[in-house]
């Protein structure tokens, strides 16, 4: 008899653990009290990364006579096509991975999806009625949601969420935007090509503060080559609003703004509510995550957990492959989750990835270290293209010349980080990433060239002076 599998979630862990665990025999529920494909697919990765595929295409127009182009008229925009275009490459994605899991023979059930005991989890359909699912093993993937400000409530309208902001049923004529992390920094380049007057503030001293220093410092000038107004190191202290014209917000440093709009984008929050805690004593940490361990096993056997509600790394790529471990190991398998080679991307303008220890992380840790630098500027594809602001960093063990590290924010750098997460994972040296052949011209040769620079031998850049 197939061993039974009930998963609460179907978002990017939840669906991709539904088939592996499919593939592997077993006979799979999978529960879903919202849509199919989770935050990334309806509220995150996918709509907002479509939406900056507008943004930058309105940006290009607007800088075609740079390229040589004559663009006539006047360059607009169609709010409602840009929007009804997000909704259609969401819904495609949608109806993919409905038919996936009904190729797999997984049973989707929209409800919600609760533990009755270590091995039922009670079901509610959205008609009212209950069902209890006997299960040999249950995989928790509930994901996240915006986390908020005391005393700054969202409204959908005038106070946003990162959830209402994708909607993207207007463009204000003014925003700010608290907080200039990913989230934050994303949508500020997003609203400003689209013509909104855009100010970001942040209690830290630096956008992307989780990121390489390099990378925020390249960040923060393109913000101010977009004019977006940047304020770190404040914190908004009072919002008044009103009925006919902008809000009145007043921030910690005095000074006073008036804006159309406010965007709260201050991290996420553990979706581990309503869950059954209270009858199986599953443990989460302070911040209400659900503990795990490396096999993503909860502290209740058979009871696992994957994604955003586990608190690790909130990127639907590690709740994809923490979604794979989870049903292997369900299905008697021994995987265990490595977050040690682990690539972001970031969709800014232009965009940054970053895969491994970061500069500041081996000085804090008092590692020795050896730094190489090579910017877009020299790089030849990048001039052909127009785009030769950003920078490729790798950073490398002092002794053994291993690559610990690769950052960059330029041009396609999202998709160029992946042969950095491979020299980390492999153990490669600057050294050998340096006598790796590279296709010219590409913006690949960048990181041929940041691998030299580590061993003193990259060839367009100036010899150092004394």
């Amino acid at each position: 008899m197939a061993l039974l599998l009930t998963i609460i979630g179907a978002g990017p862990g939840g669906y991709v653990a539904a088939i592996r665990a499919a593939q592997l025999g077993a006979s799979v529920t999978l529960v879903e009290n919202d849509s199919v494909g989770g935050v990334c697919l309806n509220r995150g990765c996918i709509p907002t990364k479509t939406l900056v595929s507008s943004a930058e295409l309105l940006r290009h127009v607007r800088n075609a006579a740079d390229l040589g182009i004559t663009v006539s008229g006047t360059v607009s925009y169609d709010l409602a096509k840009v929007r009804e275009r997000k909704d259609k490459v969401v819904a495609t994605q949608v109806k993919g991975i409905r038919g996936l899991l009904k190729s797999w023979g997984v049973t989707l059930l929209e409800a919600r999806g609760s533990l009755l005991s270590e091995d039922v989890v009670r079901v509610v359909q959205k008609d009212g009625k209950t069902m209890d699912l006997r299960s040999d093993r249950i995989i928790i993937a509930t994901g996240s949601r915006p986390s908020s400000i005391p005393g700054i409530v969202s409204d959908g309208e005038q106070i946003l969420t990162s959830d209402d902001a994708v909607k993207f049923k207007d463009v204000p004529a003014s925003i700010l935007i608290i907080g200039a992390g990913v989230i934050g920094s994303e949508f500020a380049f997003i609203y400003r090509a689209f013509g909104s007057e855009v100010i970001v503030a942040d209690l830290l001293p630096r956008a992307l503060s989780t990121e390489d220093q390099d990378i925020s410092d390249i960040v923060e000038r393109e913000f101010k080559k977009a004019k977006i107004k940047f304020l770190p190191g404040v914190k908004v202290e009072t919002i008044v609003k009103s009925a006919s014209g902008p809000m009145t917000v007043k921030l910690s440093n005095g000074q006073t703004l008036a804006v159309g709009k406010i965007l709260v984008a201050v991290g996420r929050s553990m979706n581990t509510e309503n869950l059954g805690f209270q009858d199986v004593p599953v443990a989460t940490g302070r911040r209400g995550e659900i503990v795990v361990d490396d096999r993503m096993e909860t502290s209740v056997p058979g009871i696992y957990a994957v994604g955003d509600v586990t608190g690790k790394m909130l990127l639907a790529h590690v709740a994809s492959h923490q979604g794979m471990v989870a049903a292997e190991n369900c299905m008697g398998g021994n995987a265990h989750m490595d977050y040690r080679v682990v690539p972001a991307g970031i969709f800014t303008m232009p965009e940054a990835a970053s895969v491994g220890m970061r500069e500041h992380e081996a000085t804090a840790a008092a590692m020795t270290v050896k730094v190489g630098r090579f910017p877009y500027r020299a790089l030849g594809k990048a001039h052909a293209m127009g785009a030769i602001e950003g920078i490729v960093k790798v950073i490398a063990d002092g002794s053994s010349g291993k690559v610990l590290g690769v950052h960059l924010c330029g041009a396609h750098a999202t998709d160029l980080i992946h042969e950095g997460a491979l020299a980390v994972q492999l153990g490669a040296t600057a050294k050998q990433v340096s006598e790796l052949i590279h296709a010219h011209p590409t913006l690949a040769e960048g990181f041929m060239e940041a691998a030299g620079d580590v061993i003193g031998s990259a060839i367009h850049v100036p010899k150092p002076t004394k």
